[in-house]
This record gives structure tokens, sequence and C-alpha cells, in this order.
């Protein structure tokens, strides 16, 4: 604590020339006496008082500062054990208390602000949101945010869970609001993208990296703990929550997401420009629009492909609802095609039960433990079952 260069003059004049004491100067100008002994101190004069009475742990300070320097993550509970067993009797409390002031730490590490080229680099990133309960089901609410690097234009799309199918449909729908794609993509450690890190090396998710080449942009992963890398995105999600999400009202997911989609042309494209403080978003953005990749002229398949088994009963369980499918597929291996709208179960070419068959879509309802019935499967089965008995139907 500093004080006043005043205060610091009339305790020196005190001292030396009225020859008062350190506790008569402290008590005189209402000081603490350690403020009175430290200014004393920084003057060239000798400390006053009592001497300072030798701390147990000083003999032992070479053997931890030693031992710190070879294993500097080494915990204050085993370097306790250690000077006990060399004839330590101090506290732990003060052992733990005297380490943390003496062991080792990394410097601090600067970051270099990174600047991007107009339409180079966009950044993606999921944020979580809380959950909703809808039906019987309480799913995630989770956040698809991606932003351009260079005019911080933001797209936010909501999603009931963080699959690569909707990781996937929030970078398309992001590529058709602004008519075209960067270059560049960053991405870090998300589940839905990478599916293994070793250091530097990644392996990205195969269906994304089919993704990118059909979208004709570089993915490039960002280093761990660098917030200078993929901080636009972090920010982005932080602003997303604080200006858009708290204390919104929404009836259901697609509305919250037609308010989300006002919001990002709205405030979130008329906020200042943070590479150009003279424009806003919007107008960065137009100029950046022109700079990004075309589209291609076909759209990316984006339905999740499922092998599912039919058990003893006829049906297949798909994102925790069971549908129907005919009874002569019992015991066998299927497969489910899913996109927000329909679900298809197939038998290789043969489509066994989709929207037709009086199924609706589990994405589309947005509910779980639901049994969902195709009124032709079930049919057949109480058919089947009469002539089995040989007994007539109802």
């Amino acid at each position: 604590m500093t004080i006043p260069l005043e205060l610091e003059a009339q305790i020196l004049r005190y001292y030396h020339v009225e020859k008062w004491r350190v506790g008569t100067i402290a008590s005189q100008l209402h000081v603490h006496h350690s403020t009175v002994t430290r200014v004393l101190a920084q003057a060239g004069l000798p400390r006053t008082g009592p001497p300072r009475r030798r701390s147990q742990v000083e003999p032992y300070l070479p053997f931890i500062l030693e031992t710190l320097q070879k294993f500097p993550a080494l915990t204050a509970s085993r370097l306790y054990a250690m000077v006990r067993e060399r004839g330590y009797r101090g506290s732990p409390d003060h052992f733990r208390h005297v380490i943390a002031c003496l062991r080792p730490r990394p410097p601090a590490e600067a970051y270099l602000r990174l600047r991007s080229l107009i339409g180079e680099q966009g950044q993606v990133d999921w944020g979580h949101f809380g959950h909703l309960t809808i039906g019987r089901a309480r799913r995630a609410l989770m956040a698809f945010v991606m932003v351009l690097s260079y005019s911080r234009q933001i797209f936010l799309r909501f999603f009931l869970d963080a699959r690569i199918e909707s990781f996937l449909r929030g970078h398309a729908a992001a590529f058709a609001a602004w008519n075209g794609c960067p270059r560049v993509l960053l991405y870090d450690n998300l589940r839905s993208a990478v599916l293994e890190r070793q250091g530097d090396v990644i392996r990205f998710h195969p269906t994304l990296l089919a993704f990118a080449a059909h979208y004709r942009y570089e993915l490039r992963p960002v280093a761990v703990a660098r917030g200078n890398e993929k901080g636009r995105v972090e920010r982005a999600i932080r602003f997303a929550r604080e200006s858009f999400f708290a204390a919104r009202q929404f009836r259901d997911l697609d509305d919250l997401n037609r308010q989300a989609e006002d919001w990002c042309n709205g405030i979130a494209a008329d906020r200042p420009c943070p590479e150009k403080k003279e424009v806003t978003v919007r107008e960065a953005f137009t100029e950046e629009a022109p700079r990004l990749l075309r589209l291609p002229d076909n759209a990316f398949p984006l339905i999740e492909r499922v092998a599912v088994k039919v058990g003893k009963t006829p049906y297949v369980r798909f994102d925790l609802n069971d549908y129907s499918v005919p009874h002569t597929k019992v015991q066998r291996l299927l497969t489910v095609l899913a996109d927000p709208d329909i679900v298809r179960i197939v038998d290789g070419a043969e489509v066994l039960a989709d929207d037709d068959a009086g199924i609706r879509s589990a994405f589309q309802r947005s509910d779980r433990k639901q049994r969902l019935e195709g009124h032709l499967h079930i049919g057949t089965i109480v058919r089947a079952e009469a002539a089995r008995h040989e007994i007539e139907p109802l």
C-alpha cells in the first residue's frame, strides 16, 4: 500500500529530528506501525524492534527448493511427508503456505492480437444454454455459433443435441444465410468435430472432412488453451448469452430460432465492428460477403444413418423412441435414416417405415420415450396372429 509523499516526509522528520519512536509516530499520524517501519527501511535505516524468530522450516528450505526445481508439480502433501522424514515438526497448514510461496510459476505468456484477411476465416463452436422440457423429455439446448473473423458477423442457431448431423446443419444454414463460406474454419476439441487428439495431431470426424471437401473450405485446428486463436467465437457466444438469451421468452425451438435470426440481422449486426471501429458489423459484412467462397450447386446430404437391431418384438429404438416395423423383420439388422423432419427405417433399398406409414419424426416431435406405430404394421401383426391361431380377427 502506497502512502502520500507528505506523510513519508513527516515520518522521517519525526524520527530523525524529533527522535520519536516508531510506536509514537504511528499513533500520532494514525498509521500502522508496519507502515512506519517500512518507510524507515526504504530510507536505509536498520530494522527496529525485536529480532525475527527463526522459522522451523528454514533448515529445510535448500532441500525444498531443490526438489521443487526438479519436480515443480509435486504436491505440498508429498513434500510435507518428505521433510517430516527428515526431522521437520511444523504444522502442515503453515508448510502448505510456505510451499505456495516457493513453488516456481511459469512465466506469463504474451499473446499476439491476430488479424484476419477479409473473407478468409471463420470460427465455430457450441454453447450450452441449459435444457428444455418437451413432453416427457428433458433435452439439452445447444447453440451453434459461427462468426466471421473480419466482419464479426454472427450466425446463431439452436439445436436439441450436439451431434455431428446438427453440427453440419448449423454449418449449412450459416453458409446459406451468408450466401458463401470462408476459406478457413477454426475448430478446437469439439466432440462434434474431433475424434482424437494427441498433442498437435488431430483426427477430425470423417463426415466433417467430407462436408469440408464439398464446400471447399479448410479445416484448421487451434492449439489447446489459446484464447487469442478462437476468442472471437467465444466472445460471440458470451454476447449471445448476455444480449439475446438472457430473460428471453419463446414458445418452442422454431420460435427461438426465428428470434435468433432477427437478433443476428438486427442488434448483432448494428454493433461496432472491432476490426474497423468507424463502421458497423453490417457494413463490414457487406464488404466481406463478395469475398466469401461461392457455394456449390448441390447440397451436402445431411441424413443421420444409424444401424439398429430388431429384437423379438417388431420395434426398433432410435433417439429413445420405439418405431414399429413389419413383423417379418424381427431379429434383423436394419438402418435408420433421419433428418429433422422424417425418420425412415430401411432394409437395404426397401423402406419399411416412414411418415407415410403413420409414423411422425422423433426429431420433429422433439420428444422421447414414445412408441410410434404404423397402422399397417400393427394390422399385419394382428392378422398374422389370427391366422396362426385360426381366430377370426375383430
